[in-house]
């Protein structure tokens, strides 16, 4: 009886193609071409930015907000950390309260337009804070605590400075991203580990600390630094509140030259070369940890 051999799918024809392709067609095809496109694009504004005068002082004006763009990132970040692994933990919990907590406030951050919540933190979250502080001053003055009330009571909302408002913006819109970073990775830990930590006479946050957070942590360092890749480019949107960020900067040169190409043209760029910088050291972490992985499993 003869015996019907299946026909090869669209997949594997494409490899037995590709090992019929000679060495040379093969490392031309597995070329990553795009990085020649970002190699022109770099060769092109250095030689604008040398040659021409207008991207010169262009350059020379934005370049003054860059240690702005990159405080209130790294800033921001590490808040947002803190803040994503409270609200990750706190998605987790077995309290009814702390765990609809953080769920209520995770889904209205992802619910609410970045820029919305930015706005809505600076200029409505931080004076409602500010008021409350200053009621909770008068009180505490009430009862005889007169120098941490005065303290409290001379907080004015007019002297909180916008970055300290954007960065609180930036952290509590992030956390609510990271949180869910650090839920999934946390739950793609075996429930085995922790039942076997708790069987060795370890309490929940014990084992958490010591067995399934390092775990989870380095499950979700990939996506951690993808997050903050994302945090440098977002904060641009910081600009809204005349926070002198790059982005701020570059609008108030375009406002006062009428030179909208060479602004946002050096703009571009400069956003350009940090999230490329980024990404290349993220890959690399990645490549570190993978070898480690291989490394740990091969002993």
């Amino acid at each position: 009886m003869p015996v019907n051999n299946p026909k090869p799918d669209e997949a594997e024809l494409f490899m037995l193609a590709a090992r019929r392709q000679d060495p040379l067609t093969a490392r031309l095809s597995r070329f990553p071409w795009w990085v020649l496109g970002l190699v022109v694009i770099g060769i092109w504004t250095i030689y604008i930015v040398s040659v021409k005068d207008t991207y010169r002082e262009a350059f020379a004006f934005i370049w003054d907000g860059i240690g702005v763009t990159i405080t209130t990132a790294i800033a921001a970040y590490a808040v947002a950390l803190v803040l994503g692994l409270v609200a990750g933990l706190g998605r987790i919990s077995n309290n009814v309260f702390i765990r609809n907590f953080f769920t209520l406030y995770v889904e209205l951050i992802r619910g609410i337009p970045m820029l919305v919540v930015i706005f809505y933190i600076a200029l409505v979250g931080v004076p409602a804070a500010v008021e409350l502080m200053n009621g909770l001053g008068q009180w505490l003055i009430s009862i005889g605590l007169g120098g941490i009330g005065e303290l409290l009571t001379g907080i004015d909302n007019q002297g909180v400075p916008m970055t300290l408002r954007a960065v609180i913006s930036l952290s509590v819109t992030y956390g609510a991203f990271q949180a869910e970073i650090f839920r999934a990775g946390i739950q793609s830990i075996g429930r085995g580990q922790m039942e076997a930590a708790r069987s060795l006479g370890m309490s929940y946050w014990q084992a958490m600390r010591y067995i399934i957070l390092p775990q989870a942590v380095r499950n979700v360092l990939p996506a951690l630094g993808n997050d903050f890749i994302a945090m440098v480019k977002d904060s641009s949107l910081v600009s809204v509140l005349a926070v002198r960020d790059i982005t701020q900067v570059a609008r108030l040169y375009a406002g006062r030259t009428f030179r909208f190409p060479e602004a946002y043209t050096v703009l571009a760029v400069l956003y350009l070369t940090m999230t490329i910088i980024l990404s290349l050291f993220v890959k690399l972490l990645e490549k570190r940890f993978f070898k480690n992985e291989q490394q740990q499993q091969s002993t």
